[in-house]
């Protein structure tokens, strides 16, 4: 057949998509972005959610037997909508596909959004469900529960980034939840694009077992070969202070898994009954603890885990970092700066260059926090601490001699800006 996979470099997209094409199917992947990889030759590059009139769906549905609907943001932010993505632009692709002659559809919700729709994430998604339902298409829904396999983003890996640590912290106010293996998922992706699959269905793709966050981790930690964490839970005004920096985060571009919408949803909990998948399909959900012991850790799984929360921490530090020396250097750090410049004689212009000197640092923490210029940020400050070292090298080379050592202080910055550019990809 002929599919178009929305989301496809999403962590179900991409391994549906995958998956697909070695099944022999001739898959489409549909993206915000092109990824570097080549798995799938042919990619359309487009916002679902800017694409709100069926008739611009059509050229990219020409000849497709299927779509597979993986495409999901968690929350409003810089880079994401979900009313777009969810309901509108999704509204305006099931269009589309029946007018196109694309009989198959398959749809993936998210688990309790036809029950309870606490946050613009799970309303946005039903009405998605809703739209799709009406349509004259062999339509499939599947709405599965929070989905953990060997790759990880969002919610997947800061359970794993959790289970390194030697005290897990636990957030307030969650429910259960039954995982889902992403293997069963995309089998069952797969299931219905057989030409004798049932349409016209909802399915609750969930594990066989209701497991606290805190059990999820711990059995993380334990495939790790971790001795056990003692689980310590959080004030609940912690907790929304943590809701609200991820918010922050988001706004600036960046797509942490802790936000708002995330503390409404995981508040509902993620649980449903796995008999009726297993009855239609035959697939039988793993649980966790299997599908870990299936595939052993490695030290690329350990690493991870720990460069995740790590990550949490250094670009916030490195934007700190170079905006709060440029502010220091226009405020209180003004008249030591201009000395120092004098010191080099560099004379009249000594003031110009402390000041172009503190906008630069400031661009460059701005750019980091950006997250559509954060790459361009990193580099700007690798030039510049090349730049700062060269210099003073040139001009006051006593500076390597000094009790701080203000030019060796240069190196770590320098390499943990190397560090930063290493780990930026999300995907």
């Amino acid at each position: 057949m002929k599919v178009l996979v929305t989301g496809a470099t999403g962590l179900i997209g991409s391994a549906v998509a995958s998956c697909l094409a070695q099944e022999g199917h001739e898959v489409i992947g549909l993206s915000r972005y092109r990824p570097a990889s080549r798995s799938i030759s042919h990619w359309v590059v487009l916002d679902i959610a800017s694409v709100l009139d069926p008739t611009e769906w059509l050229p990219h549905l020409r000849g497709v037997d299927a779509v597979v609907n993986c495409a999901g943001v968690l929350q409003d932010s810089a880079r994401e909508d979900t009313e777009g993505v969810h309901s509108t632009g999704a509204g305006a692709l099931f269009t589309a596909s029946e007018q196109s002659g694309v009989r198959r559809v398959i749809h993936l919700s998210a688990i309790g959004v036809d029950r309870d729709r606490p946050s613009a994430f799970s309303a946005s998604k039903h009405a998605g469900d809703r739209q799709l339902m009406a349509r004259d298409l062999e339509w499939v829904i599947l709405r599965p529960s929070v989905v953990l396999g060997r790759p990880a983003f969002g919610a997947s890996a800061l359970i794993r980034s959790l289970a390194s640590l030697p005290v897990t912290p636990l957030m307030p106010g969650t429910q259960p939840l039954q995982v889902v293996q992403l293997s069963d998922v995309v089998a069952t992706i797969s299931f219905f694009l057989r030409p004798d699959a049932p349409s016209r269905v909802e399915l609750e793709l969930v594990g066989p077992d209701r497991l606290r966050m805190g059990d999820v981790v711990a059995q993380y930690r334990a495939w790790y070969g971790w001795p056990p964490a003692r689980g310590v839970m959080l004030p609940k005004w912690f907790a929304r202070v943590l809701y609200r920096i991820g918010d922050l985060a988001g706004a600036l571009g960046w797509r942490p898994p802790m936000r708002t919408n995330a503390a409404l949803e995981i508040a509902r909990g993620a649980i449903g009954d796995p008999e009726p998948w297993t009855s239609i399909t035959g697939i039988r959900p793993r649980p966790l603890q299997v599908a870990l012991a299936a595939e052993p850790a490695t030290i690329q799984d350990k690493w991870f885990a720990r460069l995740y929360l790590l990550k949490a921490i250094a670009f916030p530090v490195l934007v700190v970092f170079w905006i709060g020396t440029g502010i220091i250097s226009m405020t209180v750090g003004y008249a030591s700066g201009v000395e120092l410049m004098r010191s080099t004689g560099a004379g009249e212009w000594s003031v110009s260059a402390v000041f172009a000197g503190a906008f630069a640092d400031v661009a460059a923490g701005v750019g980091i926090a950006w997250r559509s210029l954060t790459r361009y940020g990193l580099y700007g400050a690798l030039a510049l601490s090349l730049f700062y070292a060269v210099a003073g090298t040139v001009l006051r080379p006593d500076l390597w001699l000094e009790p701080l050592g203000p030019l060796f202080k240069i190196a770590p910055i320098f390499v943990l800006h190397l560090v930063a550019l290493a780990i930026l990809d999300e995907r």
